[in-house]
């Protein structure tokens, strides 16, 4: 993406500041991204070599548990911090799977909030809302969600590589919970989640690079997740790497550094 071409994005954009979001689609191959988000992801690919492969894997977790999601019966989905818009968009595989699936996404980031909207201008089925993830009374009140999502009938709420940008100070235990209270039993959650429990050194430094974008990343272990998702029913095989939920055989290189599950209300 140009950065000649940002008027469409509206005000507001630090061309120099790199963007956590826009990192992200770098890494899978996206035309959203500027210079300096380019840079610091070249940055984080250095000292964690690995880092397209994980977020690869991290994207074919989220086409599984979305798939897994419509065949038990959901039909309604809230992606939070859903990021910009690429190949294999939630609304995709799910309207691939059922066609009267229902998307709301959800993100507070200005390129993607700006990306989304036009490329579901024409799709009555799904819609995006600028909000923080963490305000959820703000989020599951939002016109644009609430016109889509009814909260009495299952819903598939998503977390997928956005919580370890919620600092512990956070309250990242009674988000979980404030959501979990709105979904009707039946619902799932969706998470994943980075770690640094397979190479903490190189997670590490990662991490330390990212301080340096808008937002920073705290990788969290197994433990600490599993704990964040007290409240919440497992789906085998429960937490385990983004590689190893629901997955075949890899046709290509992937890497571990992701935790993923998805998860039933009770």
């Amino acid at each position: 993406m140009m950065e000649t071409d940002v008027n469409w994005t509206g005000t507001g954009i630090d061309l120099d500041r790199p963007n956590a979001a826009r990192m992200y689609d770098y890494y899978l191959g996206g035309a959203f991204n500027f210079a300096a988000d380019r840079d610091l992801a070249e940055q984080a690919v250095q000292v964690m070599p690995w880092m397209r492969e994980a977020v690869a894997a991290n994207r074919s977790f989220l086409a599984r548990a979305v798939r897994h999601c419509v065949a038990h019966g959901i039909r309604q989905f809230l992606d939070l911090g859903s990021g910009i818009p690429t190949v294999g968009n939630v609304h995709e595989i799910a309207q691939a799977a059922d066609p009267s699936c229902r998307v709301a996404y959800v993100d507070n980031e200005a390129v993607a909030v700006a990306h989304s909207s036009q490329l579901l201008a024409t799709d009555p089925q799904t819609t995006i809302t600028r909000a923080d993830l963490r305000d959820p009374a703000r989020v599951l009140a939002a016109p644009t969600v609430r016109e889509l999502i009814d909260f009495s009938e299952p819903v598939a709420v998503l977390a997928v590589a956005v919580l370890h940008f919620v600092p512990e100070a956070g309250r990242p235990e009674e988000i979980l919970a404030d959501y979990r209270r709105a979904m009707a039993p039946g619902s799932r959650f969706v998470l994943s989640h980075v770690t640094g429990d397979h190479d903490p050194e190189q997670a590490e430094a990662a991490a330390r690079v990212y301080q340096r974008a808008d937002t920073p990343v705290l990788p969290r272990s197994r433990e600490r997740l599993a704990a964040m998702l007290a409240g919440f029913t497992l789906v085998p095989p429960g937490l385990v790497d983004a590689t190893e939920w629901h997955s075949t055989p890899a046709a290509g290189a992937e890497h571990v550094g992701f935790y993923a599950a998805v998860a039933v209300v009770e």
